[in-house]
């Protein structure tokens, strides 16, 4: 082995190569990393999770730069509770609204039309809960959606149905609003159904988070279903 030979092999095994004797191409800087093929390539190109957006309204979602696939989860918004027509009447809860979750390469796809479902409002005077709004993304390729939740409808042997998701890759139904004294509306994948109380009578509950149903009220008024949600989560 000549003297040079053993000084590169020193220099290697001292782990003092600089960035300066590599031969790739680009520029190397603070803002650099070196991939597998040679080149330096800012670290924002680098591919994995970029950023994520909720939507808590109707609105237009415009591809980043540099965003190529998405999961998108679609939840549906919840039914209301009923009022009951009497105090020894079962009140029935609204149902909760359905999930949607869809993976979807998005390189030819520059918008999508978002649509939130508003919760159903609790009914005031005697009669069924108000049904929740559907929830939907769709971009001229793929609709995705969660329908919303029944209300509650003013009968003992009723129920508040659960909304469906459809077209994606994973669909969960809300769960359905109970018919009892004790009456609770149906949960879903991002809320909870509210539970009715006692205030001299049964009060029907608010839910809460996003997709939940209200309780049912006997002879009161039924709590309120809450709004949906779309959640993209994006990468490079």
């Amino acid at each position: 082995m000549c003297i040079r030979d053993r000084l590169s092999v020193a220099a290697l095994a001292a782990d003092t190569v600089g960035v300066s004797l590599l031969s790739a191409t680009g520029t190397a800087s603070g803002t650099t990393a070196l991939f597998g093929d040679n080149a330096w390539k800012a670290v924002s190109d680098v591919s994995g999770l970029a950023s994520v957006q909720v939507f808590t309204s109707d609105d237009t979602w415009t591809r980043p730069t540099g965003i190529t696939k998405v999961i998108v989860e679609v939840q549906g918004a919840g039914g209301s509770g009923c009022k009951s027509q009497s105090n020894t009447t079962k009140a029935v809860g609204g149902g909760g609204g359905g999930y949607a979750k869809k993976f979807l390469d998005v390189s030819s796809i520059a918008s999508a039309t978002l649509i939130v479902g508003a919760g159903g409002t609790g009914a005031t005077s005697t009669g069924n809960g108000g049904d929740g709004g559907d929830s939907s993304w769709s971009d001229g390729t793929n609709t995705i959606t969660g329908s919303g939740g029944s209300g509650g409808p003013n009968t003992s042997y009723g129920n508040g149905g659960g909304g469906t998701g459809t077209n994606g890759d994973l669909n969960i139904g809300g769960q359905t609003g109970m018919s009892s004294t004790y009456s609770s509306g149906g949960s879903s994948q991002f809320g909870n159904g509210g539970w009715n109380t006692w205030t001299g009578q049964y009060t029907g509950g608010d839910a809460t988070g996003y997709g939940g149903g209200g309780g049912g009220g006997t002879n009161t008024p039924g709590g309120d279903g809450t709004q949906g949600v779309i959640i993209v989560t994006e990468y490079k």
